[in-house]
């Protein structure tokens, strides 16, 4: 059998891919599933399965597809696919190749909006307890939307109307677009920089969701909630509410709301100053007349028309205290006088020299009487020791070889009091009074006394 009638794995492969990218149907197809196993790698590729009851297929979208999607794939998702069929080479596997996704049942944007919510409401971005408090008499406002737009005009008009001595720095940004988020967080950060403005005021006019998006960008909403200057979010009408608005220190309704919330009324401050002005004119009347009265008082009473009276009786006392006080010292120096000659009479009584006199006395008869009982104490022990010492010679063997007796000690240095303890021609040791004999066993004889 010939081998050309049978192909290689690669060109069968080559072969079902040309079938899949020539056959029309196949190269634009809208496909739903749900999303499983999804996971997108470091090179931006979206990597996942496209599931139903029944059946499943692998897919793929590419990172230039993936980055213009507005909301994150995630497991268990529902979603409405366009792509094409294709032959992936190496496995032999067919699969979807990805260009265009959005969610099943909800718009892609609104998706977007949820899951950023969900992300900085977890990390903190619209923590109350972070939110600062507006100025309540700003001297600069700054203002970012497009200079162009009837959002700027109905804030600018408000603020003039309402507080003209207020100035404002208009921070020109696009508010749509591809690029608007980019252009208002650089108006964000300029503002910041430059340090003029109290408030700053973001927002736009009324617009569908798709027109409103920059304010739901992230880098948008950290570019609010890094600002140190706070922040009033104007954008769109009452009833729309973007991610701005959640970051921002306080949320206005329209932007003409913003500039409402931004500035006092000029007219309501100057009521409230005046109502402020005739309160201190009355309480500085209430407080004069307050005054005058215990003037009055004071200058009508007794005490004032007689002011001898005042230090009359403190004279008097002040006498009365002086008197106290020589008395007390009077008594104080007779009683330290009466102590001090008790003190006298007592030391002449005691006087040192004498009882020094007693004491050294008193030493030397101690001292002589020791010295007696020492010398009796030395002479009994002598006497005892000399007693000692004529027992000791009398017992004592040297004194015995004295009148001719002798010891005599084995080889090994032991007494020898018996015959069993040596054997003829041993070695033995004889002590006599003036030195010791080394002798030799000739003969042994048992005494007739033991037998």
């Amino acid at each position: 059998m010939s081998n050309q009638k049978y192909l290689s794995v690669q060109a069968l492969t080559k072969y079902i891919k040309r079938k899949f990218d020539a056959d029309p149907y196949l190269t634009d197809i809208y496909v739903k599933g749900e999303i499983s196993n999804c996971k997108r790698h470091s090179s931006g590729h979206i990597y996942f399965t496209l599931k139903d009851a029944k059946a499943r297929i692998l897919s793929v979208m590419f990172s230039s597809s993936a980055n213009a999607l507005k909301f994150e794939p995630e497991n268990g998702m529902n979603v409405l696919i366009r792509g094409s069929i294709s032959v992936y080479e190496s496995s032999g596997q067919y699969q979807i190749y990805v260009k265009e996704m959005q969610p099943d049942g909800i718009g892609s944007l609104y998706l977007a909006y949820e899951q950023l919510k969900e992300k900085l409401e977890k990390e903190g971005l619209f923590s109350l307890e972070r939110k600062r408090k507006i100025p309540s008499y700003p001297k600069v406002i700054g203002v970012i939307t497009s200079p162009t737009g009837a959002a700027v005009r109905d804030i600018i008009t408000t603020i003039r109307r309402r507080y003209p001595i207020g100035a404002i720095n208009l921070h020109p940004a696009l508010v749509q677009g591809e690029n608007a988020a980019k252009s208002i967080v650089k108006a964000i950060q300029k503002a910041n920089e430059l340090k003029r403005a109290d408030v700053l005021i973001i927002g736009r006019g009324g617009g569908s969701i798709e027109e409103l998006w920059a304010f739901n960008e992230e880098i948008v909403a950290r570019a609010i909630f890094s600002s140190d200057i706070p922040v009033i979010s104007a954008v769109g009408h009452e009833t729309d509410f973007t991610i701005a608005d959640f970051v921002a220190d306080l949320r206005a309704p329209t932007p003409t709301g913003a500039a409402e919330l931004a500035v006092p009324h000029i007219e309501e401050l100057m009521e409230r100053l005046l109502n402020k002005k005739s309160r201190l004119i009355r309480g500085m009347a209430d407080k004069y007349r307050h005054e005058k009265k215990r003037l009055d008082y004071i200058d009508r009473s007794y005490i004032l028309k007689n002011p001898h009276l005042l230090y009359q009786q403190k004279m008097e006392h002040i006498d009365r205290l002086t008197e106290r006080l020589t008395r007390e010292n009077q008594l104080l120096y007779q009683r330290a006088k009466s102590e001090l000659q008790f003190l006298k009479q007592r030391l002449y009584r005691n006087r040192p020299s004498e009882q020094l006199i007693r004491e050294k006395e008193a030493c030397e008869r101690l001292e002589k009487a020791l010295k007696k009982n020492v010398q009796i104490i030395l002479r009994n022990k002598e006497k005892d020791f000399s007693q000692m010492v004529g027992t000791l010679q009398a017992l004592s063997p040297l004194k015995i070889m004295d009148r001719g007796y002798s010891v005599t000690y084995t080889k090994e240095n032991s007494l020898l009091k018996s015959i069993s303890q040596t054997n003829t021609g041993d070695s033995i040791l004889v002590r006599v009074s003036d030195g010791t004999l080394n002798c030799t066993v000739d003969k042994i004889e048992r005494s007739l006394d033991n037998e």
